[in-house]
C-alpha cells in the first residue's frame, strides 16, 4: 500500500528532526540511528536507537507528538498513527556502541523472524562520532538476508584529509553502493527539475552552453541567524555546511553533459566531471561575510570569525562552460529566504530595438529563473511591445507558479530523499569521488581563511548582506538581482 509507505517515511523524518532537537537541548551528544527493515511492503518496523534510557513507550509519544498525519486526505489518522506506532521499538545503546549494535541487531532479529529483511541506517549524528557509531554498525547489526544501507549527514568533513579519513574507514567496512551521503537541500523540487527541464524540453537543450548563456547565478539566503544553529555551525561555518555540499552540487547538476541513462552512478560520473572541471578559484573572488549580533559586535557563536555568508566567481574550464562566470551567494540571517537559479542570457546581437528600452541595456536580456523560495516557480523574462500606439517594449515574466498550477501539497525534501534511499536511486547523494573534487574545489579558499589573509566583512541582521558582493558580481560583468 502506497499510503502506508509513506506513512512510514513521514516517520523517519520526524525521527530524525527528534534527534537533531535533542542535539539542541541537551549538552551530552544524543545518539540516535534508525533503522527500516522490510519485510513485504507493508511491514515496517523503525528502531531508535541512543545512549537515552528510554523505553518503547517514551519513544512512540515523542513521535506522536511530532509527527503529522497527511495520508489519505487526513482520514483515518489515529487507526493508521496506532499502528505505525506499534510498529516503532526502542534500543538503549549503553556507553558501548559495540555492545549496543549487538543489542539492537538481536531486536531486529526477533522482530524479523524467519523472513528476509533489508536494512536502513540513517546516522544522525555528529561528525566527531560518525566512525564511532557507522564501524560497529559495519561489524555487528548488518543483516546477512538482504541489502544494507546506511544515511550520513552532512557536513562531511572538516578539512579535506579528514573527509578523506573517513571515507577510507567507511569503504573499508562499506561498499559505495551502500552509502548515502544526505543533503536535505538537495531533495527539492528545484533541483530535481534542473535535468528535467533541461533534458525534456527542446527549447532549452540547445541554449545550454556559453553560445547563448552570460552568466549564471545560485542564490541561497536564510533569514534565520546563525545563533540559532549553536555550536554546530560555529564550527563549521557556511562554507563546508551549504557551499561544499548543495551549491556546488547544485552547479554541477545544472553544467553536466548529458548522462547515458538516469542511473544513479550514470548521473554521478557527469557531475563529477563538472566538479573536477572547476578552476582554481582566486581568494579576490570571495566574499565572505560575518553576521553581527544585536549589540552589533560579531555573532557570540562565531567569534573564530567563522563566515555565515559567502560570494564566489567560479569558472568551469570545459568545452560547454569556458568563459561563463558562476556567481554563487549564500548567507543565513539576510533579509529573506530565498532559493533560486538565475541564468542569464546573452544580449541579443545587433539588436535593433535596443534604443526602445532607454539606456539601461539590461533591461533587454532575456532570463530564465527557477526558484524554490519564497515560492516555487518557474520564470521566463522575455521582450514584448507594450499595448496600445507607438513602439514601446517592455520586459515581462512568463510566470508558472506552482501554487496555481499543482493543487498537491509537496513533500518535505526528506521525505522525498529518504524515498531515494529506499528505492536505491543515489543521483542526488555524494559519491566519494564527488566528496574528494569538492574538497579540491573548496580546500585551498579554506587554508586562505584559516591563515587569516581574508577577513569577513560584517553585516547586520536583516540585510543584503555584504557590500563586496556587488562589486565582485560587477567585477565579472554580472549584476545580482534586487534579492538580497
Amino acid at each position: 500500500m502506497t499510503n502506508l509507505k509513506v506513512y512510514h517515511l513521514f516517520a523517519l523524518l520526524s525521527l530524525e528532526l527528534l534527534a537533531n532537537w535533542q542535539e539542541v537541548k541537551s549538552s551530552q551528544h544524543y545518539l540516535l540511528c534508525i533503522t527500516v527493515v522490510f519485510f513485504l511492503r507493508q511491514n515496517v518496523a523503525i528502531f531508535g536507537y541512543s545512549r537515552k534510557t528510554l523505553a518503547d513507550e517514551d519513544l512512540r509519544s515523542m513521535i506522536e507528538a511530532n509527527l503529522t498525519c497527511r495520508v489519505d486526505h487526513h482520514e483515518n489518522c489515529e487507526e493508521k498513527l496506532n499502528e505505525f506506532l506499534k510498529r516503532t521499538y526502542y534500543v538503549d545503546a549503553g556507553h558501548d556502541n559495540k555492545d549496543g549494535m549487538a543489542k539492537l541487531n538481536s531486536k531486529m532479529a526477533q522482530i524479523e523472524g524467519i523472513c528476509a529483511a533489508n536494512r536502513i541506517f540513517y546516522l544522525a549524528v555528529p561528525q566527531e562520532a560518525l566512525l564511532d557509531v557507522a564501524l560497529p554498525l559495519s561489524d555487528s547489526a548488518q543483516t546477512k538476508h538482504g541489502w544494507n544501507r546506511i544515511i550520513i549527514e552532512k557536513p562531511f568533513g572538516f578539512t579535506s584529509l579528514s573527509s578523506q579519513r573517513v571515507t577510507q574507514s567507511l569503504l573499508s567496512r562499506f561498499e559505495e553502493k551502500q552509502i548515502y551521503r544526505i543533503d536535505h537541500l538537495l531533495g527539492k523540487d528545484l533541483i530535481e527539475n534542473l535535468t528535467v527541464l533541461r533534458f525534456s524540453n527542446l527549447v532549452f537543450e540547445p541554449l545550454w552552453s556559453r553560445k547563448y548563456i552570460r552568466n549564471v547565478q545560485v542564490v541561497f539566503s536564510e533569514e534565520t541567524s546563525a545563533e540559532t544553529q549553536g555550536r554546530y555551525f560555529g564550527n563549521y561555518g557556511i562554507i563546508r555546511d551549504i557551499v561544499h555540499s548543495h551549491i556546488l552540487q547544485t552547479i554541477a547538476l545544472f553544467a553536466m553533459e548529458p548522462p547515458v541513462s538516469l542511473d544513479g552512478e550514470d548521473i554521478r560520473d557527469e557531475k563529477v566531471k563538472v566538479l573536477r572541471s572547476i578552476r582554481k578559484v582566486d581568494i579576490e573572488d570571495v566574499v565572505l561575510g560575518q553576521l553581527k549580533d544585536a549589540s552589533g559586535d560579531v555573532d557570540r557563536y562565531t567569534k573564530s570569525m567563522t563566515p555565515t555568508y559567502f560570494a564566489a566567481a567560479m569558472y568551469i574550464d570545459n568545452a560547454r562552460w569556458d568563459g561563463v562566470p558562476f556567481l554563487i551567494k549564500t548567507g543565513m540571517g539576510l533579509m529573506e529566504n530565498r532559493a533560486e537559479i538565475r541564468i542569464q542570457f546573452h544580449h541579443v546581437p545587433g539588436n535593433i530595438y535596443r534604443e526602445r528600452f532607454g539606456h539601461d541595456i539590461d533591461l533587454d536580456t532575456n532570463e530564465l529563473v527557477l526558484r524554490d523560495l519564497p515560492e516555487e516557480a518557474i520564470l521566463l523574462k522575455v521582450n514584448n511591445k507594450v499595448p496600445g500606439l507607438g513602439l514601446q517594449l517592455d520586459a515581462s515574466e512568463l510566470n508558472l507558479l506552482y501554487r496555481d498550477r499543482y493543487d498537491v501539497e509537496v513533500p518535505d525534501s526528506y521525505e522525498h530523499l529518504l524515498l531515494d534511499v529506499l528505492d536505491g536511486d543515489s543521483h542526488l547523494f555524494m559519491r566519494s569521488d564527488e566528496l574528494a573534487a569538492a574538497w579540491s574545489v573548496l580546500a585551498p579558499i579554506l587554508h586562505e581563511i584559516d591563515q587569516k589573509s581574508v577577513a569577513p566583512e560584517l553585516y547586520d541582521a536583516g540585510d543584503k548582506g555584504p557590500i563586496n558582493a556587488y562589486y565582485l558580481a560587477a567585477k565579472h560583468g554580472v549584476r545580482w538581482d534586487d534579492g538580497c
